[in-house]
């Protein structure tokens, strides 16, 4: 899987330097709700992903008829952040392999089998950024390493800062979201190649809050 799943979701998380401490600002004709999430621009510092806003999404061509749609439910990330030299901002993200979901327990239980992920002995992915590169006001390219399935490769993620402010429970909230494309059999996963797909599209979207 060549460019990234990750995290997975999460490397997305980077790009929160791209906002380069600008401010989010409501303007009059925003709903009120908008106008109360209005808050200073994103801060250098530790931020924890916010799990029960944030998604995992992969996409595979099944057997060229269809594309299909699975997640992983369990993952985590942690950000520290650098507005002031994004270079030096560090993402760190990992997924409970198991908890990937298809909404078919049968599928579900055929990808955790040693013709797939193989779960039983590889039970966690693992995504740790390298370089961040801006290619935008509020886009960067995210290059970091990808361990799943035993194998570690280079991955690579667009990254979209969505905004930062606060939610409605008036916590500090920085959003983002990222897509890439990742090959399977670079990670050994090769099963009913290449009638089923090798490449898979992930979408990625999460938000983070200060981890203090």
């Amino acid at each position: 899987m060549r460019r990234t799943s990750l995290a997975l979701v999460l490397a997305s998380s980077v790009l929160g330097i791209t906002a380069a401490g600008q401010a989010v600002n409501a303007s009059a004709a925003q709903p009120a709700v908008a106008q109360a999430a209005a808050a200073p621009a994103v801060a250098s510092g530790d931020y924890k992903l916010d799990k029960s806003h944030a998604k995992i999404v992969w996409g595979i061509s099944h057997f060229g008829f269809s594309t299909y749609y699975g997640e992983f439910t369990r993952f985590d990330a942690q950000l520290k952040l650098d507005v002031a030299n994004p270079a030096n901002s560090k993402l760190e993200a990992t997924i409970d392999a198991t908890s990937l979901s298809t909404n078919d327990a049968k599928l579900d239980a055929h990808l955790n089998s040693a013709d797939f992920f193989e779960t039983a002995k590889f039970p966690q992915a693992r995504f740790v950024s390298t370089a961040v590169h801006r290619t935008g006001a509020k886009s960067a390219h995210v290059i970091g390493n990808l361990t799943l399935h035993g194998v570690t490769r280079p991955v690579e993620l667009a990254v979209t800062f969505n905004g930062a402010g606060r939610n409605v429970a008036k916590v500090p909230v920085a959003g983002f979201s990222a897509e890439g494309t990742i090959k399977r059999s670079d990670f050994g996963i090769n099963a009913y190649l290449p009638a089923l797909g090798d490449e898979v599209a992930l979408k990625i979207s999460g938000e983070f809050n200060p981890a203090t």
